[in-house]
């Protein structure tokens, strides 16, 4: 063997190795259907993300279907590598779809039925966003301030961020709303074209690293 064939033979295995667990994991997420884990009674998940690191406490009691496909999408690693692509000073940040548009295209049909809305969308609170009644699926945002005018309109907090809410308010917010109404990124666009669409036309976002349910 030459050695220019030995080299692309160790770079071909090294790859191989290094991606087996990021297509299990990809399997996973591949069938929404399947994770369907009931969550503890409270949980922590931390996100580290490209501003640094913050904790959310989830209190399945507030929502419990939040909570629990929360739990499930963490666990599973459905929000590594996504991006804050709605934030908007004063108001919130939104984050929840995912880079690769296969995953988009079953996640965004996978709904969960709402929940009573118990808590108030205060500073800290975190919430799955929703198009209208029983449509939750991925899509959740963090409250830069008191929005509790959200609470009659059926977004039901399902927990808090207990560390690092400094960090969330350095999250990058110069696009502000997204598209048609803002400069903001197009979700539309996102859905089917992943995080391609978003490294070429806004590359300023700031994103999740990795995500995992912490003790």
């Amino acid at each position: 063997m030459t050695s220019r064939r030995l080299v692309l033979t160790l770079a071909c295995a090294l790859f191989a190795a290094a991606a087996t667990p990021a297509l299990a994991q990809s399997g996973k997420l591949g069938n929404p259907a399947a994770l369907t884990e009931q969550a503890p009674a409270t949980y922590k998940a931390k996100f580290e993300t490209s501003k640094g690191a913050f904790i959310v406490q989830v209190t399945r009691a507030w929502a419990p279907n939040g909570a629990d496909r929360f739990y499930n999408l963490v666990k599973n690693g459905y929000f590594d590598n996504v991006r804050f692509f709605r934030a908007i000073s004063g108001f919130m940040v939104q984050f929840g779809i995912n880079g690769d548009p296969a995953l988009n295209a079953k996640w965004r049909v996978a709904r969960i039925q709402d929940d009573k809305v118990s808590q108030s969308n205060t500073r800290g609170m975190i919430t799955f966003a929703t198009s209208g009644p029983n449509a939750r699926t991925t899509q959740v945002f963090i409250n830069f301030a008191d929005n509790s005018n959200l609470d009659g309109m059926g977004f039901a907090p399902f927990g808090k961020i207990v560390s690092g809410m400094d960090v969330v308010d350095k999250l990058y917010t110069g696009y502000g709303e997204g598209a048609p109404n803002g400069r903001g990124p197009d979700q539309n666009r996102i859905q089917a074209e992943g995080n391609a669409y978003l490294n070429q036309s806004f590359p300023k976002l700031d994103h999740v690293t990795k995500a995992t349910i912490v003790p």
